[in-house]
């Protein structure tokens, strides 16, 4: 049986291998299928960004012809694919969009793509990384700030800083800005990567604080703010005075008491003199004015106004001479006024009085002045102008003209009114800024034409009329011009002003005021409560032979003497004024006397009456120190009038050695609180060499200096100007000229005091003075 079994397996496996080698059998078929790719096998998605295309292909292979199903795997919080699923055709390539949100977590995932057919499956895999989305942050610098008010800051810079790949522009808004600061530009655009810068600015008025600015940055759906802490300091406590009107203050005493860096001793040939020339395109008939700290081109000045008579306002850096800005007040085609035939204003005639400066009025501050002009058909215009004292501009509602009428049956009346023709008037006296109101006085062409006393009040911050009266209404003449003096104003809001030759009715009524109303020649008290109106007034005993010889008191200018205590220690307030009869008229403010015609004795109704005290017609306004009131005349001497137990001395107790020509000077007075008193003086004739002078107010007798001493007319200055008032500020005097201001001061060898930020200079009398 084992021999048979091996048999039968031999021959099995012969037979096999037989069939085998003579090609008996076939392999089976292959079967159908295909390969899946995805293309690309990275992405990168940003969170809130377009969405990344992936393409699908299933390949077919051996012939495959069905469908496939795909699904995706893997997907992360936040990652989305659109479609989820897919039927793919052999060989034709579908997309899938996978998408980021906003909120998706950053990162690398594994995606699977499971692609099914009947019982075939196949794979991908594709990376994905969700990578933060372009952003950007901001860099401030500096990221604080410190401004005084009234100066502008650094330039603070900021920057949009790109993060992965931020190519968006940024927009930015400034927020928390205190009041009284403003940032320039107050918006900015940002390309990534490059700075800009905006500057904030603090107005005078702003107010001491800290507080903290946001700058905030917008693009698109991004935004981002970063601080700035800012602190606002109030304006540095200043040392040197304003000079915001005539004669320094409203009571025209022509003291600048905060004069600290001249001297009695530093004021001499060798020390000081000329030390500049402000030139301008006309001749300076105002006194110039002064303010302290003025923001102009972004930082604080110390700024000279000077006005001219070709009609055109300057301001001048007062301690480098710089000319920060000039304004003409000339209508469109519109020249200066001609003289009139008149040599007192000649040969034009644009602004003469002196202006007023409110540095509280407007966004910056206000300077008002008047002036003459002439159009095209020969008319003529008196127009009342505000300009912004850091840019000369004309405020809104700026310039206003000047019109006005009365009722009376004076000289060039119409329909029963005195008619204000501007062609007859110029403004000379220096106006005055009382109660929100610009007070003005009207004065002739010489005693040309038909004119009357006008006094008008315009407000101050509409430049609209608000007060107005007529002097002689009921005659003619009665000019006011105090050659160039300011009508005064006492603490209650009175004003007082010195009415030149004109009709005075001697019929007065029952309380002694003229029954037509008609003051010239007259002190005149006025009342600004409610209607303006006289409320007193002074006239001599022999005021119309007076008016009739040109010897009106209105030649000079008043001046309101502060509180005086007689003997008996009972206060008085007094005034005190004089014109081209050389007397010297002190009179009560509360009781000026009204009109006495009795000559035995003459002027009993007045306080005071120094009869001839001058030698000469008086051109001036005085000035008063320490007691002692100073007074000058044409071809007189300066000279120097105690009051004693509220009494002027009969005589002087001391006079200058010259005699001073035509006009003879308005005196000014600098000095620091009660000591280093200096009296300043002018020889100021048209046709000759001005000369300044400075003298010892305990003495005039002692000079300290005039500018003729220097060798090689060092401090020449051209000739006079007449009417001319020196003004003397933070060590410097300034002299109105025919062709500009010479300025005279420490000469550079000198060693000066530090600078002192200056200070605002109250131009009021003191609390105490009625």
């Amino acid at each position: 049986m084992r021999s048979c079994s091996k048999a039968l397996w031999a021959s099995s496996t012969l037979i096999a291998l037989l069939l085998t080698s003579c090609g008996g059998g076939s392999k089976p078929a292959p079967e159908a299928d295909f390969s899946l790719s995805a293309t690309p096998t990275t992405v990168t998605l940003l969170p809130g960004g377009t969405g990344q295309q992936i393409s699908i292909n299933a390949a077919p292979v051996n012939g495959f012809a069905s469908m496939v199903s795909v699904a995706i795997t893997g997907l992360p919080s936040g990652v989305t694919a659109q479609p989820s699923m897919l039927t793919l055709s052999p060989g034709t390539v579908q997309t899938i969009a996978l998408t980021a949100s906003a909120t998706a977590p950053t990162g690398s995932v594994m995606l699977t793509l499971t692609a099914t057919s009947g019982m075939l499956s196949h794979t991908a895999a594709v990376t994905a990384t969700i990578s933060p989305a372009p952003d950007f942050t901001l860099t401030l610098s500096p990221t604080s700030l410190s401004i005084t008010a009234g100066a502008t800051g650094s330039p603070v810079s900021i920057i949009a800083n790109p993060q992965n790949s931020f190519t968006s522009t940024v927009a930015i808004a400034i927020a928390g800005l205190p009041t009284g600061v403003t940032a320039t530009p107050s918006t900015l655009t940002l390309s990534p990567g490059t700075a800009q810068s905006t500057t904030l600015a603090a107005a005078p008025t702003a107010v001491a604080t800290t507080s903290t600015v946001t700058f905030t940055g917008t693009s698109g759906h991004l935004t981002h703010s970063t601080p700035l802490a800012l602190t606002v300091q109030a304006a540095p406590t200043p040392s040197a005075p304003d000079v915001t009107t005539y004669h320094y203050n409203i009571a025209r005493d022509g003291l600048n008491a905060q004069e600290t860096i001249l001297t009695q001793s530093n004021v001499n040939s060798t020390q000081f003199g000329k030390i500049g020339f402000d030139a301008v395109d006309g001749k300076v008939d105002a006194e110039p004015l002064y303010l302290a700290n003025v923001t102009i081109n972004g930082r604080p000045r110390n700024v000279l106004y000077v006005a001219t008579e070709h009609s055109s306002v300057y301001a001048f850096d007062a301690d480098t001479t710089a000319q920060l800005w000039k304004t003409s007040v000339l209508g469109s085609a519109e020249t200066t006024s001609d003289d009139h035939g008149c040599s007192q204003i000649t040969p034009e005639i644009g602004v003469t009085a002196t202006p007023v400066i409110d540095r509280k009025q407007g966004q910056n501050g206000t300077l008002f002045t008047v002036g003459m002009s002439k159009d095209a058909t020969g008319a003529y215009h008196q127009r009342l102008h505000a300009l912004d004292i850091t840019t000369g501009a004309e405020i809104t509602g700026s310039p206003t003209e000047i019109t006005a009428t009365y009722p009376g049956t004076g000289d060039n009346t119409q329909n029963g009114n005195v008619v204000f023709d501007p062609a007859q008037y110029a403004e000379r006296a220096a106006l005055l800024l009382l109660n929100g109101n610009i007070y003005m006085g009207w004065t002739s062409h010489c005693d040309l034409g038909l004119y009357t006393s006008w006094v008008m009040a315009y407000s101050e911050s509409t430049l609209q009329p608000t007060q107005l009266l007529n002097l002689t209404p009921n005659g003619h003449e009665g000019s006011i011009w105090m050659s160039g003096g300011g009508i005064a104003a006492d603490s209650q809001g009175n004003i007082y002003l010195l009415d030149a030759n004109g009709t005075f009715d001697t019929t007065l009524d029952a309380n002694g005021f003229p029954t037509k109303g008609d003051y010239g020649n007259a002190m005149v008290k006025l009342s600004t409560t409610g209607k303006l109106a006289v409320v007193d007034y002074f006239d001599m005993y022999n005021t119309e032979s007076e008016s009739n010889e040109d010897l009106d008191l209105g030649s000079g200018g008043p001046l309101l003497l502060p509180d005086q205590a007689d003997a008996n220690g009972i206060v008085h307030h007094l005034i005190v004024g004089a014109g081209k009869d050389k007397n010297i008229y002190l009179a009560d403010r509360d009781n000026l006397g009204k009109f006495n015609p009795a000559t035995d004795p003459m002027d009993s109704n007045i306080y005071q009456q120094l009869t001839g005290a001058m030698a000469g017609l008086v051109y001036s306004t005085p000035a008063y120190f320490n007691g002692v009131l100073y007074y000058a005349a044409d071809g007189d001497n300066l000279k120097a009038f105690p009051l004693i137990n509220a009494q002027m001395a009969l005589s002087p107790s001391s006079q200058t050695t010259i005699k001073f020509p035509h006009p003879g000077p308005t005196p000014s007075i600098s000095a620091n609180g009660t000591q280093n008193g200096i009296v300043w003086a002018l020889e100021s004739s048209l046709t000759s060499p001005g000369v300044l002078h400075a003298y010892d107010p305990a003495n005039l007798a002692h000079e300290f200096y005039n500018s003729n001493q220097a060798a090689n007319a060092r401090d020449a200055f051209g000739n006079g100007n007449k009417f001319i008032t020196p003004m003397i500020v933070n060590g410097k005097v300034y002299v109105g000229t025919q062709n500009g201001v010479a300025i005279f001061g420490l000469l550079p060898a000198t060693p000066q005091p530090a600078f002192a930020t200056p200070q605002h200079f109250a131009p009021h009398p003191p609390a105490t003075q009625q």
